[in-house]
């Protein structure tokens, strides 16, 4: 039977004890970006969740060097699909945990990858027992798509996440949300690498003899700097830098890494070009470019806007306000936009600390997530 929104939201409250255990499950897995052991194990936990939903459901495992990812589909029989897109992965390495322990405080529930983004896929599982356990179907099938190595670019991700969404209805992205606001809009991202090859000689003796590496990569960050242009979104900034062996020789090798964000799918081809046409100042020393694109933008077009608003009034009708953002973090979002498929980001819990060692999510935000998501998926 269908129940209304207040209705909803009430099941769902009195669920959030069994929730926040839910994400403690998933949380206390420690599954940094490529460990495939840990991937693995939290692939099998999020599994068996759900197929403890009382919801019949189908569980495929991709098994790939950086991990597994996991795609979980119910209600297969209904026509179209509803991508729900998250990752297990995290940026903390295994032991973290003892630093920043799973626990609440308040009404802040604290943990290891909690708010970036364990809690919310517990969050999803729990909307779908909700499904089972009354009867309320979804209006298409629904497709979970877990991947392993979002932190870290998906490489092998991205592929999977072509492939299922494609012809999607809609995508739903649950990635944490900043102050309760999903996302429409992110910067596409691009990570290069320039290195400077040059010609080393001892650096007392006869430094004339050598081709500084270092100071040659140095004049280029200026250089590297000006390629973007801020008012239009686009940035290009140096990131790491290293160089050198030792003391009293001229430096043959330097390196840094460049970071590129963008808001316009355009700017893309200009950056990469103008990366691209660097010279050295000094003959002697060769540039070398590595790197890529490694996503492209979620620009705010009139579908992503039609479902925000959609979602909007929908979360308006149990007083929840539901705000939008636009960010310069990219995610798997990124790549459904670009498929052309309609795609909601930032879906998931509000909270904050996302990669640091205060993250959290605020508990009281689990009915109210929890009752949009459900309304999204059965209207």
């Amino acid at each position: 039977m269908d129940q209304g929104p207040r209705q909803i939201l009430e099941h769902f409250t009195e669920r959030t004890p069994h929730i926040v255990e839910g994400i403690r499950s998933l949380v206390d897995i420690e599954s940094p970006s490529n460990d495939a052991g840990s991937s693995g194990r939290i692939a099998d936990a999020a599994a068996a969740m759900a197929r403890a939903t009382g919801v019949a459901v189908e569980v495929e495992r991709f098994d790939v060097n950086a991990g597994t990812h996991l795609l979980i589909t119910a209600f297969g029989d209904k026509p179209g699909s509803t991508v729900l897109l998250g990752h297990l992965d995290t940026v903390h390495p295994v032991g973290t945990a003892q630093k920043n322990p799973t626990r609440i405080e308040g009404d802040r529930l604290y943990g290891c990858g909690t708010f970036d983004m364990k809690a919310n896929v517990a969050v999803a599982l729990d909307v779908l027992r909700y499904l089972g356990a009354t009867g309320q179907e979804p209006s298409t099938a629904i497709r979970m798509l877990l991947s392993c190595d979002e932190e870290v670019g998906s490489h092998s991700g991205r592929e999977y996440v072509e492939r299922y969404v494609a012809g999607a209805k809609q995508c739903l992205v649950m990635e944490p949300s900043a102050d309760g606001k999903v996302k429409t809009g992110r910067k596409g991202t691009g990570m290069f690498q320039l290195t400077a090859h040059g010609v080393p000689a001892h650096a007392g003796l006869e430094p004339e003899k050598g081709a500084n590496a270092v100071a040659e990569l140095a004049r280029q960050v200026d250089r590297i700097h000006a390629i973007g242009k801020t008012h239009v979104g686009t940035t290009v900034n140096v990131t790491t830098f290293r160089g050198g062996t030792t003391l009293n020789v001229i430096p043959d090798h330097a390196a840094c890494d460049i970071d590129v964000r963008y808001s316009m799918a355009s700017e893309a081809d200009r950056v990469v070009s103008e990366l691209k046409a660097l010279t050295s100042t000094d003959s002697r020393v060769r540039l070398e470019l590595g790197g890529a694109i490694n996503r492209p933008p979620l620009e705010r077009t009139d579908s992503v806007a039609a479902l925000y608003e959609y979602a909007r009034q929908l979360a308006a009708s149990f007083d929840y306000e539901l705000g939008e953002t636009q960010v310069g973090g990219g995610s798997d979002g990124n790549f459904v936009a670009a498929l052309g498929v309609p795609v909601l980001d930032g879906l998931g819990l509000a909270g904050a600390g996302a990669h640091t060692l205060d993250e959290y999510v605020l508990v009281s935000d689990i009915p109210k997530r929890a009752t949009l998501l459900t309304l999204l998926l059965c209207q």
